[in-house]
């Protein structure tokens, strides 16, 4: 354990400013709270990952009353990757002690406090997680989640996101998050403290308070709430509208009436909503058979009248490939568009950026040539200075022959296609060497890349699967004991329906199906759909319950493809913080100190 001095003429003026309201309901500075961060091998603890240090500070009135640190011995390997993510080392948990006497400790330092943390569902998540299996009864604690609470208060003009990193610059955090147990709770005690103080100003000073702000509703926005009067209580999408006719939002819901309700109330959270129900003028409602169609109805309308106030879909076109060519000498490109060429292509990727990080990763593992035009079938160039460093095989000086490059090109495209395991190991052999040797912050730059191709490969093997389909019919029973039929063509929703009661079912899906919007399909592995509504299809397709009544085509993935090894990368994405070198002294097991 360590301690670190608490800091009390700062955290004393923050509290000092708030003591002169009359407060209702439990006041927060006579609250203690205890602010918990995990470091874990993974990204879930139901797939099997681990606890491998726990961090807590608990405060109350501004003033640090205690600490707990310790590391978990998690009985298994820790992966290279995510030992490069926290720092953590196989040989630093050797002697910790297990989870089933670091948790019962932490919950006995926690007893009785507002438990808080940054993206709290994860780590609160695996608290659970640990003390089900324990058998252990968990403590009705109440949660505060500092990302949640800092969404609705810190604007873009204060930071660029609500990442923990991001959070203690703006509040002057004297700690640097640095994916250490300890360390993320200290900042995060700090960011508590300045979102507390912030909000302090706006009369907030009790817990209630605290839990509802995002709650609060301007009368303006409460005198609309005749516009959602007429909308049915059925599946669909709505679309806010100025006094112009102008879409300003676009939405779905599986209740139109109720959700766009909720835009009048103390239901809505958003402030950048309360903006947008200020300007609209009216409120149109598109009802649709079923939930699934309304999602992809939203987004193809997004697409359509690119919303000011939807921040997500609006440009579905700007997208990037990476294209492995078709000529003497194959290379790799970025490129903006899928031609019908019998080239292989990876993608889309939402940026520019991404697919670069991806391109980066590739060019790491296969010495294909990195430059560009086309070469003769007997290149007579000078060798580049990647072929000098060893990382280009150089067919423009005639340094190695066709069968040789085709080889490699070969196996590059077998990565791209079926199985990613040599870009993986590569890269991974890669971080182990840098780690090794302390230059965390490159091994975190190839982190990121091995992390960007996995999950663009495992996406696009996904979706090419669907999109071979020329034509796949499933049906689902849902909660209203209702089936819902889709047809999906070419990986594009093409009709959505309920079966009514007592209906011939056989004879309803042959109607629906004869009826579908007719799909061609489109070159490589891009959907008839944008990438987004393909990946919505997919999710529900894939969902429990849902039966195939019919698949024209061979619908299948392969066996070693990217898709197995997302678990480990997407595990790393659950972190807030970007990669910055850290002390890996160990420490010892938990004690309770508090801090004088």
């Amino acid at each position: 354990m360590s301690t670190t001095a608490h800091r009390p003429t700062r955290d004393r003026s923050r509290w000092e400013a708030q003591r002169s309201f009359d407060e209702l309901g439990r006041p927060l500075r006579e609250l203690t709270f205890c602010v918990v961060d995990l470091e874990t091998t993974g990204g879930s603890a139901a797939a099997g990952s681990m606890i491998t240090e726990i961090g807590a500070v608990k405060v109350r009135g501004g003033e640090v009353l205690g600490e707990f640190q310790t590391l978990v011995n998690p009985h298994t390997e820790i992966p290279t990757f995510i030992a490069v993510l926290t720092g953590i080392s196989n040989s630093m948990v050797h002697d910790a002690p297990p989870i089933e006497s670091a948790l019962p400790a932490f919950l006995d330092f926690a007893e009785g406090c507002v438990l808080v943390a940054h993206n709290a569902p994860f780590d609160v998540g695996f608290l659970q997680h640990f003390a089900r299996q324990q058998g252990r009864p968990w403590p009705k604690f109440e949660v505060l989640d500092t990302a949640k609470l800092a969404r609705r208060v810190i604007t873009r003009d204060d930071a660029p996101n609500c990442k923990l990193s991001s959070l203690a610059k703006v509040f002057g955090s004297t700690t640097t998050p640095n994916h250490r147990a300890l360390s993320d709770a200290r900042a995060t005690v700090d960011v508590l403290h300045g979102l507390m103080e912030r909000l302090g100003g706006l009369g907030v000073h009790t817990l209630e308070e605290l839990q509802t702000f995002s709650a609060r509703v301007s009368t303006a926005q409460r005198r609309k709430r005749h516009l959602a009067e007429g909308l049915p209580h059925s599946p669909g999408v709505y679309l806010f509208r100025d006094d112009r006719s102008r879409v300003l939002y676009v939405g779905t819901s599986r209740d139109l009436r109720t959700r766009v309700r909720t835009y009048f109330t103390s239901s809505e959270t958003r402030t950048r909503m309360g903006e947008m129900v200020g300007l609209a003028e009216s409120v149109t409602g598109i009802e649709c058979a079923t939930p699934l169609e309304a999602e992809v109805r939203e987004l193809r309308l997004i697409a359509e009248h690119k919303p000011k106030y939807n921040r997500r879909s609006r440009f579905p076109e700007k997208v990037h490939f990476l294209k492995l060519t078709r000529e003497a000498w194959p290379r790799l490109s970025l490129v903006r568009k899928v031609l019908d060429d019998d080239a292989d292509y990876l993608g889309p990727f939402s940026s520019k950026k991404t697919a670069e990080k991806c391109l980066a990763a590739l060019h790491e593992t296969f010495p294909v040539r990195q430059c560009s035009g086309r070469l003769p079938l007997t290149p007579s160039r000078s060798a580049c200075v990647l072929a000098e460093m060893g990382r280009c095989l150089s067919p423009c000086d005639g340094s190695t022959d066709a069968s040789t490059y085709a080889a490699i090109v070969r196996q590059l495209r077998d990565t791209l296609l079926r199985s990613p395991q040599e870009v993986v190991e590569a890269i991974n052999q890669r971080m182990t060497a840098l780690a090794e040797r302390e230059r965390f912050e490159e091994a975190g730059v190839h982190r990121d890349r091995l992390a960007t191709f996995v999950r663009a490969a495992a996406r696009t093997q996904r979706l090419s699967a669907l999109t071979r389909c020329p034509e796949i019919v499933a049906a689902r029973r849902e909660d209203d004991g209702r089936w819902a039929v889709h047809v999906v063509r070419h990986g594009r929703l093409a009709a959505a329906g309920v079966i009514p009661p007592g209906a011939d079912a056989h004879q309803y899906v042959r109607e629906l199906t004869a009826s579908a919007e007719t799909v061609h399909g489109a070159p490589g592995p891009v959907p008839a759909a944008t990438a987004e509504e393909t990946e919505k299809i997919l999710r529900w397709l894939e969902s429990p319950g849902v039966r195939l009544v019919d698949v024209d085509g061979e619908w299948i993935c392969p066996l070693g493809g990217a898709a197995r090894h997302l678990a480990l990368y997407d595990a790393a994405n659950q972190s807030r913080l970007s990669l910055v070198p850290f002390d890996e002294q160990r420490l010892p097991s938990p004690v309770h100190r508090p801090v004088r």
